[in-house]
């Protein structure tokens, strides 16, 4: 178990408020199995204790990116399905048979040479097909039935038997079907787009006699913003983790999982006029209390935050001046009386992460995802520490 006794910098997980997320966001699906977002470590939270937290939960089936992490789960005793939504070469077929992992195709070569393997192991492979309705990123492309391919497209008019031909490989078990909004927290229309086009597929592969039993394309904010994308399954990632995925969203109660804590090192008295870290960025105009914190990039905590975060101590957010180093920084204590070396900060939490965010110029996923693994993770339960 790790003590924050004796930690530099932590961060706590607190597996009750991932409870609650879970709860509040299967709630406003009922009637759809659920699918949790695991990969990149969970969002920096830690895969496996998330994985068994949702285990135990009652989730339906848990997603990643490859199939390192997929394995690792196994490995770790998760036991309910897993889905792999990025590319698997089909040489490690093998792999994700004898792991048992549901694999996503989105082109039909991959696809036969994933058959071909399964039927030389004898056995049969899950998979997911995956179809771009406009993402343009990976999958089956999509066609308008009315459009008609000019010469250069002429390739798209097959892609709609390209899946049905997918379908029909030996030894592939055609479980589910999905597609990925590109903006659904910013186009309802072009979300209204890609779900008609996704189902225009799906009705026409029942056309076929090929009815995958699972259906989805709802993540988080599909599952927040529009209730008819939920089919028959979910697959919330950053909700999960307590945050919406753009300050548009309406946030209907989520509980932030993570909070980033840090011990200060040292407290320091500097005249007015010295220089704070690397390039001189920072000059103190005034004699001032400055915080050294034992975190730095090589933690997770970007540089681009330099002279702009801002840390809770005590009661009081105080701000990090000078340049972000690789394993500390400075922050100004000056107006936060009595800090002292063994005070802890809180540098992401509730409230903190999405300002951190957006002085970072990005999306609190990259914050969390981005801490180190020599952050240690301290899962929290019910009040209690646990291993």
């Amino acid at each position: 178990m790790t003590d924050k006794r004796t930690v530099r910098t932590w961060a706590e997980v607190d597996l009750d408020a991932l409870a609650h997320n879970y709860r509040l966001l299967r709630g406003l699906a009922p009637d759809s199995r659920f699918l949790g977002l695991v990969k990149a470590n969970a969002y920096g939270h830690g895969a496996v204790p998330v994985a068994k937290k949702l285990e135990s939960l009652g989730a339906d089936m848990l997603a990643v990116a490859c199939l390192d992490e997929a394995v690792e789960l196994r490995r770790a005793g998760i036991a309910i399905p897993i889905l792999c939504l990025g590319q698997t070469p089909p040489e490690l077929a093998s792999d994700l048979l004898a792991y048992d992992i549901t694999q996503t195709v989105g082109d039909l070569e991959t696809g036969k040479a994933l058959s071909e393997a399964a039927v030389k192991a004898g056995k049969t492979l899950k998979i997911h097909v995956k179809v771009d309705t406009g993402m343009g990123r990976l999958g089956f492309l999509w066609l308008e039935e009315d459009s008609a391919p000019t010469d250069e497209e002429e390739d798209w008019a097959f892609r709609q038997t390209e899946v049905y031909e997918l379908c029909c490989q030996p030894n592939l078990h055609v479980e589910g079907m999905f597609t990925h909004f590109a903006n659904a927290d910013g186009d309802e229309a072009y979300t209204e787009t890609q779900l008609r086009r996704f189902l225009d597929l799906r009705r026409r592969m029942e056309q076929w006699n090929v009815c995958p039993e699972i259906c989805h394309c709802a993540a988080s904010a599909a599952v927040l913003n529009y209730p008819q994308t939920h089919l028959d399954m979910i697959r919330p990632g950053i909700a999960l983790y307590g945050y919406v995925p753009d300050p548009s969203v309406k946030d209907p109660g989520l509980k932030p999982v993570m909070t980033v804590k840090s011990r200060i090192a040292a407290v320091r008295e500097l005249p007015a006029g010295s220089f704070i870290s690397y390039g001189c960025t920072a000059r103190l105009e005034r004699a001032s209390k400055i915080a050294v914190l034992p975190m730095g990039y090589g933690d997770g905590l970007p540089r681009v935050l330099s002279n702009k975060l801002e840390m809770l101590i005590g009661d009081r957010l105080c701000p990090v001046l000078g340049r972000i180093c690789m394993d500390m920084c400075m922050v100004d204590v000056t107006d936060a009386p009595g800090v002292k070396a063994g005070d802890v900060a809180t540098v992401y939490g509730p409230g903190l992460t999405d300002w951190a965010a957006q002085l970072a110029g990005t999306i609190p996923y990259e914050l969390l995802c981005q801490l180190t693994p020599r952050v240690p993770r301290l899962y929290l339960e019910q009040g209690s520490a646990i291993s």
